[in-house]
């Protein structure tokens, strides 16, 4: 079975990391959300992309949540005390990658080119795609004004709610090499556990994954990030109530009109009437047991 995932997030890592200790690696590709991506003190950040490499290699910080293991913060020590930004939280064994991707976009090497390098040296398997090479970027609008991801997210911590978003340079974005192709060739299309307004809407964004997807003729499977109607980690609990009206599995599936055939849900928030067919099973992902029975779920 060839599966597409289309991911973002903590969440959608550990998914990814399920399917890929679940299926053949060679067997699973990845579109990975780059609205997030970012600057920092000149670096360029991909934190999602990072995330899913970080998972897929074994090296992410399982207890944390993010970033690399047994981490160090020496040069953001450094350069906090002479001045530089500190407020996006980058270790030094996560700057080595960031040190070379942005080389590789100043010589001119296309994102989705250094990506698959990467990954290639972490060992991983999968293939790994960002969604576009374009330039995407997702700002939230909010009662405190208009904010970047990162801003709203991690500087803000997300403390304000948010009116709408819009994906800035979506409109002249195509799809990274490989990614159409992936989706065309794919016997199963996944969403992962991913916030959908802030993971998975950027990668929809880029028009040319949308038209895949819509003209799919495989079936479409959505694992919602809501257990008991409320979000492990992050925000999307609370923006599925103000911009969905409510955080129940049919909010979540209405982010997805026409693009989904099915939606894995966790016990907690069964039973549930929806348009699209419904899958129950457990999908707080503790440990490696849990995640593969989740994997196991969303490919059944």
């Amino acid at each position: 079975m060839k599966v597409t995932v289309l991911s973002g997030g903590v969440g959608g890592a550990r998914f990814v990391r399920a399917l890929a200790e679940t299926l053949a690696p060679q067997d699973v590709s990845v579109v990975g959300n780059v609205g997030d991506d970012l600057e920092v003190l000149g670096l360029h950040v991909s934190p999602d992309l990072d995330s899913i490499l970080y998972a897929l290699a074994g090296l992410n910080d399982e207890e944390r949540g993010w970033g690399r293991a047994g981490e160090t913060w020496n040069a953001l020590e450094e350069a906090s005390r002479f001045g530089g930004a500190d407020w996006f939280r980058l270790g030094d064994r996560d700057i080595g990658l960031h040190l070379v991707r942005t080389q590789a976009l100043a010589d001119g090497e296309p994102l989705s080119a250094v990506t698959a390098r990467l990954a290639a040296a972490a060992g991983v398997e999968v293939r790994l795609l960002p969604a576009t090479d374009e330039p995407l970027r997702t700002w939230l609008e909010t009662p405190a004004g208009d904010f970047p991801f990162q801003d709203w997210f991690v500087a803000r911590g997300h403390r304000d709610e948010v009116d709408s978003l819009r994906f800035e340079g979506a409109d002249d974005a195509a799809p990274a090499p490989g990614v159409v192709e992936a989706l065309d060739a794919a016997d199963l299309i996944l969403f992962a556990p991913s916030n959908p307004y802030v993971s998975i809407a950027p990668i929809l964004a880029v028009a040319g994954i949308r038209e895949a997807i819509e003209r799919r003729r495989v079936p479409c499977v959505a694992v919602s990030p809501l257990i008991g109607g409320a979000a492990v980690k992050g925000p999307a609990d609370r923006m599925l109530a103000r911009l969905a009206g409510g955080t129940t599995p049919a909010h979540v599936a209405s982010c997805y009109p026409g693009l989904i055939d099915v939606l894995v849900i966790d016990e907690a928030d069964a039973p549930a009437e929806l348009e699209v067919e419904t899958v129950v099973t457990k999908t707080l992902m503790t440990d490696a047991t849990a995640r593969r029975r989740l994997a196991e779920a969303a490919l059944r």
